[in-house]
């Protein structure tokens, strides 16, 4: 079944979760997959500088692994297309607009949003007032 598109479905249907425990961001030596299995991250991204891994903070602070900022998730629950138009535009602007910063990561069913874990009970609320 083929993610929506429409912009005004996604948004009646964004049914927002929040998931449990808290995360971070961090940067490793690019070393393979297969280097970090052990992580287990939650998602990971290869940029020039190094390979950004998305982990639980009890998985980070293990590793003695570098971070900032904790964050909690929030999981956009309707299925949206990887073509939808202005989805996360419109989810990050409300966000914006209370001063919330927020982490996107797409992925092929749902898009999930990281907010610091100070902002995550507004940023929820936010998100079911749609």
């Amino acid at each position: 079944m083929p993610g929506e598109i429409a912009l005004d479905k996604l948004l009646r249907k964004i049914d927002p979760k929040l998931l449990p425990g808290e995360y971070v961001f961090c940067s490793v030596p690019s070393k393979g997959f297969k280097a970090i299995a052990e992580l287990n991250p939650l998602a990971s991204y290869q940029e020039e500088e190094g390979l950004s891994l998305l982990l639980p903070i009890e998985q980070a602070d293990k590793a003695n692994l570098e971070y900032s900022t904790i964050l909690r998730g929030i999981t956009l629950s309707v299925h949206s297309s990887l073509e939808a138009v202005g989805f996360t535009a419109a989810v990050t602007r409300r966000l914006a607009e209370q001063g919330v910063s927020a982490n996107v990561i797409a992925a092929h069913y749902h898009d999930h949003i990281f907010v610091p874990t100070n902002d995550a009970t507004l940023a929820l609320k936010l998100l079911v007032e749609y």
